[in-house]
Order: C-alpha cells, then structure tokens, then sequence
C-alpha cells in the first residue's frame, strides 16, 4: 500500500523549546568566532604550519586502501594541500580583512614562518600591557554586593516571559561579577528582543538593593524614553525611584534632576549623552550600563573609562562593534552571549532588492491587510515629506506618521505615541527608531538605499520587526548594483545571507573581516593581526597572557607550534556524506571532533550525533576512537602517532610525560614480546620511537596503540 509520513511538526505545528543547557565553558564565545560552519568556498582560512590559503572545499580521496576526506586548501601559484579532517585543529577562518584581500602564501617560502614570528613577538608586547591593565583592575577594590534573595526572587518572579538559558546564564555571569569586589567590565551580546534589558533590570535591582546608584546610558531620546517606561514599570512596587534625562525635559526639570542625583535623592537615572556633561554629580554611584555601544564616540567612552576602574559597567549590545569583540576575546572584557531566541519568535525575512515602486507599494499594502503597521526609513530629512506624500499617493489607504531627529520634542514624542497606540500604520522615519524602539504590531520594515548604512545598523533597523510571533519581512532598496562601493555590497549580501535569529555575533565577526579589528590597546589599525588573521593572532595572545601569568617567559618557539597530537592508523576515519549529507554542518562537526580537549566532550558529540542523525557508521566510530588516543597522547607529550600494518612509530616533545624507565623496559626485551601484538622497541634519535606489529586486522590496530599508550602512561 502507498506509504504517507507525516512529521511531528506537520500534527502540533513548529515550536521553539526552551530547554536548560549545560553550563557553557569561557571558550564557547571563541568557538563562534572560530568555526568553520560559515565556510564558503574562496574563503580565505589559516593553517597553522601553511599559512593563509583559500578553502576549495571538502574532498574524498582513497589512500593505501582506505577512503578518507581531506580539506583541500589552495595556496599561491595553485599549489594544493589536502589537510585530513583529524587535523581541523589546525585551521581557523582567516578574520582580519575580507577574503579577497587576504595575504593568501606561497607555499615553500619562509613567508608565513617570518609572518608567525613578528605577530608572536607583537602579542608579547600586547600581553604584557593586558596584564598591566588586569594588575591595576585588580588593585582597585570594587563594591561587592549581596544578594537578599527573598526579595530578589520577587523581582524576578516579575518577568513576564519565561527567561532563555542564556539568559540565565548571562545573569548569573553579571551577578557573579557584581559579588566580588572587583570592579566589573562585562559585554552582554545579545541580538535585537533577546532579553538583554531584563538582564541590566536584575543588576540595577541589586546596585539599588545594596544602596547604589544605577545610570543607564542610551544612544537617543526616544530608547531613553521607552527604557525609563521600562524601568518605572518593573520597580512599580518597589521604593526605588527612576528619572530621566533628555531633551524631553525641560532646563528647569533637568537642573532640579541632577540637584537629587547630588543628593542621592534618585536611584536609577537612565540618561543621554547628557550624562557626559562635566558638572553631573552622583552620591553613590555604583553600576554603569551602556545601551548599543556601538552607538557612542571614541571620546564618550573615555570620559566612562576614567569610572571603569572603580564601579561596575555592563555594555549591552546587539552586534559589538570590532574593537570591543577584539578585547572581549584577548580576555580584556568579560563576554556573555544571549544566542537563544525566546519562544516562537521567527527570523525575519529579508530582501535586497533595487528600488521599485511597486514593490513598496505590494509591501506597505500586504502588511495593512494583516492588520499591522509599516516603517518606511528614509534617512534624509530636507525631502522626508516630499517622500512621505510618495508612499500617500502609491497607498491611498495608508495612515502616515513623520519622525526624525530634527523635530521639537514635543512633536516627536507625540508622532512616535501615536504610532505605538496604532493611530498611523505607515511611520516614514530616520534611523531614529534605530535603537530599541519595541512596537510588536510593526512587522515590515522598509529601508530606502540601504547601501548607506552598516553592517550593525542594518541589523538594528531589521531588529525594529519581528519582536513579536508574527512573521516579520524587511526591504532593503538600493540602487543598481553598479553604483554601491564594493564595502556595500559585501555587507548587503551578509545581512541578507544572515537571516537567522541571533546571528547578531556572527554579523559582528563579517564586520571584523569588512573592517579590521582594530589595534586592542592603541589606536592604530594592527598589520600583524592582518597577517596572521585574528584567530591565530588570539591564540597566540591567550597562550602569551597565560605564560606571563604563570611567571614564565613566552616562548616564540612553542607557541607557534600545534598543541596537538597527529594521530595516522591508515584506517578509515570519516563522516561518510550517506550518513551526514550537508557539507558546511559536516565541516562543523569534524572541527567540534578534532577541537575536544576531553573524552567527556567527545562523548557529549557523539550523543548529539546519534540524536540527530541516527547510530554511528564505523567509519566515524573510527574518527571519535582516534580522537581519543588524540587526547591521551597529548597528556603524554606524544606529538605524533604513526602505524601502518607492519611497523609503527611515536615522536615525542622535548618533555614528554613519561617515565623514561618504560621506555627502557620496552627496548630491552628485544624480540621477546612484552605487549600484545608488538615486539622490537627501538629509539631513532631522541625524540622517536619505532615499533614492529605483529600481523592483525586494522580494526585492531586502534586497540594495541591504546594498549602501548597506557602502558606509557603507567
């Protein structure tokens, strides 16, 4: 009989489930910069012993008798390395510059070695400046709060939405934080609704607990506005009193505002740029959070500096602009990510499209129709009238509102309430709804020459749509491709290509490609970490920060080396494409696979696996087996593992952990066979050792390699 399948999500329609995660380790923010799952193919990726070369894709080739898959990278001049998918360890995405502006190397040439050593010796430099700057946080005792926790689990029992695990997760992070006596610097990175709000709420509401004033920095009037209805909701039933400081307030409410704040008189002010006026004075001021970062000046952020080393500062922000994603990952900040989308919210869909008049027209009127509302963006206020009567003639039916930046404060307030109680459904406005204007029944979005704007402004303009479950469209128009710069387009077609919900971090590590990063502590632009791309620059400087705190030199030599074990048993160790058929999700896992430090890790993989796509073909039982005498040969100082079907061989660091006794043992008994399957031990040179296999079936040559290793190991 014909057979029908009908899925769970056809029956109970698509959920999004909120489930609690395990704890995520500090290295999870660098595995998003670090994977490889964006990989295209032409992108530019770094091997650590090779150099910068292009990704030609994933590759199957049979050797002696075994199928195996291979990376295929391509260098200058067209020479190709065929890197084996145990070794992913040894590739990043090259970040740094956009790919067609890679320092792609020739193979063969001391060119990447030279590279390497000038961007190791920088970061000793860079390494030695953050431990300066970590010395003089850490001498600067900060407030250390407590939590009274009858009154705080009232507070939260507030929240009206179920909170995501990384939200948890994030306010727990901050709250740690805040219970020290070290002054905080952390960066929530969260994408535009994620719940990073709710998160500055709990830390304001245990600064004011400990008898603290709270000021929320924001980048406009209008966020200002929408965070102080905020706040004076959520601290309704509490005695805490909120003010704001905007032009919304008249010079004599101002003065009589900043008059209490001296006094103590306030306990949260949420404020604009105002804040940064010299003459503003706090009584007790001990929580500092900073609204879309990336919204303030090089200068506005060192006037907050100067408080940076003795109260606490929380950053919000949807996509972190390069620098501050640069030192969040060098350590410099503390970096929490809010990555879960809360409960059925949908990504909005997004088109690029030249501007046409009868696409608007099709847009604004589908969205009426549904019975919702409509923002037109149009970023040049001399003709937004002239654009607003546009939109009237093309739909008739259309309510229109005007907002912009240079309308009196009364007005905009007005025109922005109005659109929020639903008397317009079409506002034609400027990027002044950018920042975190939350109107649920608002799911188009129509930005007029999109090509103007950045990669996080973008973002945030999208991020005005969808705040609800409703499916949420936004219209990038621009004008014929020819005529946008080379920079527009790569950030039109990332924008476009990311659609999915909180890829607010991932668009901020394009912008780190599209821009550069950003020199850490100074102001230049950093040529080494164009060299050497930004992860290997990274891992460079982690390993430097960590020699230099534990009190020893950094060694140039070790740290441009792998810290991994090549493990090669000529047996087939893959992901067969039968089994996982999607080439970018497939390259996502071997990296996972070969970047496990544990056997826990690789067993937590597994079981994603088998939840996933089903029991585990032997070929990749074979790849999580070799991944773990991966692992104990690190622990043991073995650098490579070799084994054909008659002979084998280990290379050992210059201090591996073993007792030299062992090895010993293992020589002198010549031919007499004193593990199973081996015999004739000998040491060729220092650092080797060769062995002869007896003959075996290769599915056993995993076995007797694990026996040789414990055997060294006790």
């Amino acid at each position: 009989p014909p057979l029908a399948i009908i899925t769970e999500t056809q029956l109970y329609g698509q959920r999004v489930m909120q489930r609690r995660l395990r704890k995520k380790t500090p290295q999870d923010t660098d595995a998003l910069v670090r994977d490889l799952s964006e990989l295209q193919i032409g992108d530019a990726v770094v091997h650590l012993t090779h150099g910068v070369g292009r990704y030609c894709g994933l590759q199957t080739l049979t050797i002696s008798d075994q199928i195996a898959e291979f990376l295929c990278l391509e260098y200058q001049g067209g020479d190709k390395v065929y890197v084996p998918v145990a070794a992913l360890h040894l590739i990043a995405r090259y970040s740094g510059a956009d790919p067609e502006h890679a320092p792609i190397n020739k193979l063969g040439t001391d060119q990447w070695q030279k590279a390497k050593r000038k961007a190791a010796e920088k970061v000793r430099d860079v390494a030695a400046e953050l431990l300066e700057l970590y010395a003089k946080r850490a001498a600067q005792p900060g407030h250390a709060h407590q939590v009274v926790n009858e009154q705080y689990l009232a507070f939260a029992a507030q929240f009206p939405f179920e909170e995501t695990p990384d939200q948890l997760q994030a306010i727990e992070q901050v709250f740690n934080d805040m219970t020290t006596d070290k002054p905080m610097d952390r960066v929530v990175c969260g994408d535009v609704g994620f719940g990073k709000t709710e998160v500055a709420l709990r830390a304001a509401f245990l600064a004011v607990q400990n008898n603290k004033q709270v000021t929320l920095l924001v980048p406009t009037t209008l966020l200002a506005q929408q965070h102080f209805q905020t706040f004076q909701d959520r601290f309704a039933d509490w005695p805490v009193v909120v003010e704001m400081l905007s032009r919304f307030r008249t010079a004599k409410e101002q003065k009589q505002i900043l008059e209490r704040l001296a006094t103590g008189r306030i306990d949260i002010l949420i404020a604009t740029h105002k804040l940064l006026q010299s003459d503003i004075k706090f009584k007790n001021l001990g929580l500092v959070i900073i609204d879309e970062e990336h919204r303030f000046g090089v200068k506005q952020k060192e006037k907050l500096k100067a408080l940076r080393t003795t109260v606490d500062m929380l950053t919000l922000t949807a996509t972190p602009i390069p620098r501050t994603l640069n030192m969040a990952l060098a350590g410099i900040r503390d970096l929490s990510i809010i990555a879960t989308a809360p409960s059925r919210r949908l990504s909005v869909k997004t088109f690029v499209h030249e501007y046409q008049e009868g696409l608007t027209q099709e847009a604004i009127q589908r969205e009426i129709m549904r019975g919702g509302q409509v923002y037109f963006l149009h970023n040049e206020v001399a003709n937004i009238h002239k654009k607003a009567e546009e939109i009237a003639a093309l739909v008739p039916e259309a309510r229109i509102g005007i907002a912009h930046g240079q309308m009196h404060e009364r007005d905009l307030e007005r025109a922005m309430s109005e659109f929020y109680h639903r008397h317009h459904n079409v506002l034609v406005c400027s990027t002044i709804i950018e920042s975190g204007i939350d109107i649920p029944t608002a799911n188009t979005i129509i930005i007029n020459r999109a090509d103007k704007f950045g990669l996080a402004q973008l973002h945030q303009l999208r991020g005005r749509v969808g705040r609800s479950h409703h499916q949420a469209y936004a219209y990038l128009l621009t004008p014929p491709r020819q005529q946008m710069t080379a920079n527009a387009v790569k950030r039109l077609d990332a924008i476009a290509s990311l659609a999915d919900l909180g890829i607010g971090f991932t668009l901020a590590t394009h912008d780190l490609e599209i821009r550069g990063a950003g020199e850490l502590l100074g102001e230049e632009q950093s040529g080494d970490m164009h060299a050497v791309g930004f992860t290997l620059y990274m891992d460079l400087l982690t390993r430097a920060v960590e020699a230099l705190k534990a009190g020893k030199p950094v060694d140039l030599e070790t740290s441009l080396l792998p810290h991994t074990a090549e493990v090669d048993l000529r047996i087939s160790a893959l992901i067969p494409d039968t089994y996982l058929v999607d080439v970018p999700l497939r390259l996502q896992f071997y990296k996972h696979i070969a970047n496990a430090q544990t056997e826990a890790a690789l067993n937590e993989i597994q079981v994603t696996m088998i939840d996933r796509f089903g029991l585990l073909p032997e070929s990749l039982k074979n790849l999580f087996v070799l991944s773990e005498l991966r692992i104990k040969a690190d622990g043991l100082g073995i650098t490579k593992i070799e084994a054909t079907d008659k002979t084998g061989k280990l290379e050992f660091n210059d201090k591996p952990n073993i007792n030299p006794a062992t090895i010993i043992r293992l020589i002198q008994a010549e031919k007499n066979i004193v593990m199973p399957g081996m015999s004739q031990f000998r040491l060729d040179g220092p650092t080797r050792l060769r062995f002869t296999l007896l003959p075996h079936e290769a599915k056993t040559r995993i076995a007797l390699i694990d026996h040789l290793l414990t055997r060294l190991a006790t």
